[in-house]
């Protein structure tokens, strides 16, 4: 029985291995049709110049949001075109005043029930469409953020290429201050080079990710404000976007500068949210992607194979490990834990060796973007890479089991855009 038990769990172990495999495969497709392919944009349809509402939802950021809303305001468009707006979040500092100083409309939300970024642009867009708002679109930023001066101009021409929503090229502040703002850092430069690029190259849809995404307000009348509130709000927007058939768009030349969390425990926290709300999405959305795949949408598929919780693939091959460890305990052979510990090495290895393969061509694109960072940090970042990644494996087991809510992350890089620019980068 036992004998047998074990044979069955060695068979799922290969055939989830190959199913993952196989799912994912088309990953490695983007990255090679990226390399190889000529880039290619939409026809403009139009050279109208729109009027966007740049949007924050902030708490607490008094340190930062005043060198964002700066950068904001030395944008290579026309001032009168751009309108800031900022929903204080349940502040108890001074980020309403800073704002309000620096010109921006402020709305100021006091919920204790309702937290969260989605319930916060939710009430800000209920009270500019209750106000007949006459911005043709808004852009999202997070309070941290730094944009390039071309920034809303690149976005001008992604709405002028009809996309009703966009996402950008996602840079950092402070790439080289330790192994954990390096991970996220070279994270987002590969999902917007070989992910979003990609899918925009090929015609598919891409998927916003957290900040500076612009949406119409075509868009958002559709959806009756922002109803997305799980943890997630970026991706549950993505998702129902996609499933509804809209597609989303990808502009290389709209840059941003993100501050990574750079504490263990920071970053524990909001990837364990991340990874809750991917678990919320898929649970809402699965039957509706299923359904829009067997129409024959490849972006459906693609969404679906992003939020699929790949961890319980893992959990479950590890499952199958510990029940091959119990089986050598009880029927002890002459090299059954050998074998054993062998087969997790492998596993462990491959997952580094693939994760470092990764970091590597995104460091060999994308590295000659990274300011403020040495050429030493940057070479070690590739190496820590896959040991931010396989945090990951911990964080996606307790998220399947532990109620996540909001908390807050600190903010303290008071960079200037000025401040990257005399920041040294190395050419690629």
């Amino acid at each position: 029985m036992i004998q047998q038990a074990r044979e069955i769990t060695t068979i799922i172990e290969l055939c989830l291995t190959g199913l993952f495999s196989l799912l994912f495969l088309y990953q490695f497709f983007y990255t090679f049709y990226v390399l190889l392919a000529k880039e290619k944009q939409k026809p403009l349809l139009s050279d109208k110049q729109h009027k966007f509402g740049v949007i924050v939802s902030a708490r607490n950021e008094e340190q930062v949001i005043g060198q964002l809303l700066d950068s904001v305001k030395k944008q290579n468009y026309p001032s009168e075109l751009i309108r800031m707006i900022v929903v204080a979040d349940n502040c108890t500092d001074r980020t309403a005043d800073v704002c309000r100083e620096k010109g921006a409309y402020v709305l100021e939300r006091n919920d204790p029930v309702k937290i969260g970024k989605g319930y916060a642009l939710d009430y800000l867009f209920a009270e500019l469409r209750e106000q007949n708002d006459d911005c043709d679109a808004y852009i999202v930023f997070d309070a941290d953020n730094l944009v390039d001066r071309n920034f809303v101009s690149e976005m001008n021409k992604g709405l002028n290429r009809g996309y009703l929503a966009l996402t950008s090229y996602r840079n950092s502040k402070n790439y080289g201050t330790n192994w954990i703002s390096a991970g996220y850092s070279l994270w987002f430069l590969r999902e917007a080079k070989y992910l979003n690029n990609a899918r925009m190259q090929l015609g598919t849809s891409c998927a916003i990710s957290g900040t500076g995404f612009c949406v119409s307000k075509q868009l958002i009348d559709k959806n009756g404000g922002w109803p997305f509130h799980l943890l997630t709000e970026d991706m549950e927007f993505s998702v129902n976007t996609i499933v509804n058939g809209g597609k989303i768009g990808y502009c290389g030349d709209a840059v941003l500068y993100d501050e990574q969390p750079e504490k263990f425990s920071q970053s524990w926290n909001q990837r364990l949210r991340w990874a809750k709300g991917f678990y919320q999405v898929f649970g809402k959305y699965a039957g509706k992607l299923f359904a829009g795949i067997l129409k024959g949408s490849f972006a459906c598929y693609d969404m679906l194979i992003t939020i699929l919780p790949g961890i319980l693939g893992f959990c479950v091959t590890l499952l199958c490990s510990l029940t091959d460890l119990i089986y050598w305990i009880m029927y002890p052979e002459g090299n059954g834990l050998i074998r054993i510990v062998t087969n997790v090495a492998v596993m462990a290895v491959l997952f580094y060796i693939l994760m470092f393969l990764m970091g590597f061509l995104t460091m060999l694109t994308e590295g000659g973007n990274i300011s403020g960072c040495s050429r030493g940090r940057k070479i070690w970042s590739i190496f820590t890479f896959p040991i931010y990644m396989a945090t990951y494996v911990p964080i996606g087991v307790v998220a399947l089991f532990k109620k996540v809510g909001w908390k807050p992350i600190p903010h303290t890089v008071t960079k200037s855009i000025e401040d990257l620019d005399k920041e040294p980068t190395e050419t690629k």
